[in-house]
């Protein structure tokens, strides 16, 4: 059946609906762009998925450095999911993903569609040379400068392709499919200590990248439950399963170390060698559990599910202006152009996983401290108007042995589609436009500010927040946390990243158990005309927050409503409620008033989600003084 053609115009496409391109999709679209979301699965997630079911982490490290749990959109979806799965089911989360994106009245979602093509700005598709198989250097390609004008996509069970013209692309495909069919810069592979001047770098470069895994849940039964494996599935012996690749003794989530494929093509072997041999890896991990007898107590242990989609760690990394490399996190580099930051140790692995039989299954290498990550790393160097996002940015692979998780990589969603929007809303014909303009750069950075992103080294400097111009009062407040807080252009507390200690708090808290409701109140010398009303609350940034299906506590945190979060809260304007919640359990808030004419705008928390004080991180108050 031949293809039927659609044409669509459209200001940005984002292509791969993983946790980055969902967060790509979402800041543009609530930034006012028209965007088209392409993904070539029947779900979102990406390997946050059903399909792979890898836990979201990222700069919190699993809850071992306490206080940099991702704020912005992957705060507002790990609290959806928190609060209405509490069954921590996959496939349910896999719905609330999707509902997030179609209750977007800007983003049209084009799910099993791929991106097959590209047409460049002179009207051609452009022929993307096929590189060499033989040798074993690390890959560089490097292409010619130009622009995109519309992305190709087949969606092949409905025979329809559609031609989505549009001003800008973020490629989010974790291979990087629509940078390579435009033939952006890219590298495949692991660089050599002399290029970038990293310590941990190879003696020689290669084109070896992390491996894949494939992962498996089980559960235990009242009775015994036998296992027969295929006759293709691995044998593994004691002696195989040392070096930290121990298989525990509980047996619902595991295990990522079960990785292979590095050694060869992550992209082109991925579908077939590298799929079927992971199978036979996890499989043949669990016969050693079920039938070696060295595990006697998994004998009503099951194997419930098993993915068939391996989780890729690496594949294409494109090239922007800037390379973030491995000084640039063990420094915590304070780059001006600071989009996003993360925080997940250099977290490398050998490329031939469990047939590195005499390496460990990783090589961590601790961060200090969490780190910037620049918005030159998030667009290509020489197709103008492409962002990147993901795992795919520009970074070495020691850099990116950190940044591929996928809290970090929402983060970096957020912001590649900020800037796009950005750069639409503000006619700016290219990413480097933008990066050349520093007011622009700095300009683009509240705009992320106000969106709960996190930027290390940027405070919230917005001339049009009026609650700046207010005094602040309360009902009580904490030692430490007064109602002058809620305007302090911070929107976390710093705390101590090992015991999660209080060291300065940037909320307004009433004090422990005073009876609510409680209070926090701007005011101002002269009426104001108000027309909209942000809130920030505290969802306890301190603790770790995951989708898993470990039963781990500490890696999960508490999957439910957050507790310092206000569930009952009124918003008042000269004593007149003009806002009353029931039931939240979100961060952040926008409320639009029409005009609302005032002195006095007061937050009343009536009830939290569990509590004994109201916390607030922010209240910011748009219209007019005169």
């Amino acid at each position: 059946m031949p293809l039927q053609q659609h044409n669509i115009n459209t200001d940005i496409v984002v292509a791969g609906g993983g946790m980055a391109g969902i967060c790509a999709a979402l800041s543009a679209a609530r930034n006012g762009a028209k965007v088209v979301l392409l993904q070539d699965r029947s779900i979102l997630g990406g390997n946050a998925s059903n399909d792979v079911r890898m836990h979201i982490v990222g700069a919190d490290c699993h809850g071992a450095r306490k206080g940099w749990r991702e704020s912005g959109i992957i705060e507002e979806i790990r609290l959806e999911n928190a609060y209405r799965n509490p069954q921590r089911s996959y496939p349910f989360g896999d719905l609330l993903l999707y509902e997030k994106v179609i209750a977007e009245p800007n983003i049209t979602l084009l799910l099993d569609t791929y991106c097959a093509g590209v047409i460049m700005e002179n009207g051609d598709s452009h022929p993307t040379p096929q590189l060499p198989v033989d040798g074993i250097d690390m890959i560089e390609f490097i292409g010619t400068a130009g622009s995109i004008s519309a992305v190709r996509a087949v969606r092949e069970i409905t025979a329809d392709e559609f031609i989505i013209n549009a001003k800008f692309f973020i490629d989010c495909t974790g291979d990087g499919r629509l940078g390579y069919e435009a033939g952006a810069d890219y590298r495949i592979g692991r660089e050599d200590k002399t290029m970038h001047g990293e310590s941990l770098g190879r003696e020689k470069s290669d084109r070896h990248t992390l491996g894949s895994s494939i992962l498996i849940t089980s559960r235990r039964y009242e009775q015994s439950m036998p296992f027969y494996p295929p006759a293709w599935a691995r044998k593994f012996t004691p002696e195989e399963l040392k070096l930290g690749r121990g298989v525990g003794s509980s047996w619902e989530y595991g295990f990522w170390w079960a990785e292979w494929g590095g050694q060869l093509d992550t992209i082109k072997d991925h579908a077939t060698t590298i799929r079927h041999e992971l199978l036979a890896v996890a499989l043949g991990i669990w016969d050693y559990i079920k039938n070696s007898g060295k595990y006697p107590e998994s004998k009503n242990w099951a194997m419930d599910w098993i993915g068939t989609i391996p989780g890729k760690r690496e594949s294409r990394r494109f090239l922007g202006p800037y390379i973030l490399k491995q000084q640039d996190l063990q420094n915590a580099i304070a780059f001006d152009d600071e989009v996003g930051y993360g925080g997940w140790a250099i977290d490398d692995h050998p490329p031939a996983g469990v047939d590195a039989k005499t390496e460990p299954p990783f090589y961590s290498h601790s961060l200090s401290n969490v780190y910037p990550i620049p918005l030159r790393s998030l667009y290509s160097r020489n197709i103008g108007n492409l962002f990147l996002a993901g795992r795919l940015i520009s970074a070495t692979h020691l850099a990116l042995c950190s940044t591929r998780v996928m809290a970090t990589c929402s983060v970096i969603g957020q912001a590649a589609g900020t800037a796009a929007a950005y750069c639409i809303q503000h006619n700016i014909p290219s990413a480097a436009k933008l990066s050349a303009d520093q007011k622009k750069v700095k300009a683009l950075q509240q705009n992320l500010l106000r969106d709960d992103a996190t930027l290390l080294h940027t405070s919230v400097n917005d001339g049009l927040d009026l609650a700046r111009m207010a005094h602040t009062e309360a009902s009580s407040h904490a030692e430490g946390c007064p109602p002058e807080k809620i305007k302090d252009g911070r929107l976390r507390d710093e705390v101590d990243q090992k015991s999660g200690r209080l060291l300065v708090s940037h909320h307004w808290r009433s004090v422990p158990n005073q009876p609510l409701p409680q209070w926090v109140e701007l005011h101002w010398q002269q009426p104001i005309t108000i027309n909209e009303v942000q809130i920030t609350f505290d969802t306890g940034l301190a603790r770790t927050l995951a989708l898993t299906p470990s039963n781990d506590k500490g890696i999960q945190g508490i999957w439910g409503a957050q507790p310092e979060t206000a569930r009952d809260y009124q918003l008042l304007v000269d004593n007149q409620a003009v806002v009353i919640i029931k039931g939240n359990y979100q961060r952040k808030h926008r409320y639009i008033l029409n005009n609302a004419r005032c002195k006095r705008l007061r937050l009343l928390v009536e009830a939290t989600q569990g509590e004994k004080y109201a916390s607030v991180a922010e209240i910011r108050v748009f219209g007019s003084n005169s």
